[in-house]
């Protein structure tokens, strides 16, 4: 197993938490695991995206051209990223914001309103969250359970009273995609 993934959106949209949530949950799993975040001068409210590549073998290179799926939570971000993913690969969309859908037909497309899904359950930040519960049921690169267990350390005492808002999100997302694609 081997895939590469870029989370792109604005500043302050937990962009590089995704990315870390699915890096630390891979290290876990025991697989090889980088992570490279990327934000613009103006951190929240720029663009911000992360690469994430997870592996059952060692990784030759942290950067991808073509990643093999992409969380998509703006506009800016579908239309720069869109175009990358590689063919068979998955487009997440956060369909709340992203009012495009890709015309391409060598690819996956799951669209889910993860920031309406997030405000429904009182923590409206927690829209990246939705989006890692979708990526990981649509394409089994880490366990549930591993992302719940790296959300608790991840968030630590000082946000303890998120968690479990959190996890609902986490698994918001997991039902939504219901059946993996092969990418």
């Amino acid at each position: 197993m081997h895939e590469e993934i870029i989370i792109s959106g604005f500043g302050g949209q937990g962009v590089l938490f995704a990315g870390q949530l699915l890096a630390y949950a891979g290290v876990a799993d025991g697989l090889h695991v980088t992570w490279i975040p990327s934000y613009g001068p103006e951190m929240r409210g720029g663009t911000a995206h992360c690469q994430v590549v997870i592996s059952s073998e060692e990784i030759g290179s942290p950067l991808t051209a073509q990643p093999t799926a992409v969380i998509i939570l703006n506009m800016p971000s579908m239309q720069k990223c869109e175009p990358l993913v590689k063919p068979g690969g998955l487009l997440l969309l956060d369909s709340s914001l992203v009012t495009e859908r890709t015309s391409r037909q060598d690819i996956h497309q799951i669209a889910l309103p993860a920031k309406e899904i997030a405000a429904s359950l009182g923590l409206a930040q927690s829209a990246n969250v939705v989006m890692v519960g979708a990526l990981a049921a649509a394409t089994g690169i880490v366990r549930i359970e591993t992302l719940e267990q790296v959300l608790k350390k991840k968030l630590g005492e000082r946000h303890a009273g998120t968690l479990e808002a959190n996890k609902l999100a986490l698994r918001y997302g997991v039902a939504i995609v219901k059946e993996p694609v092969a990418i």
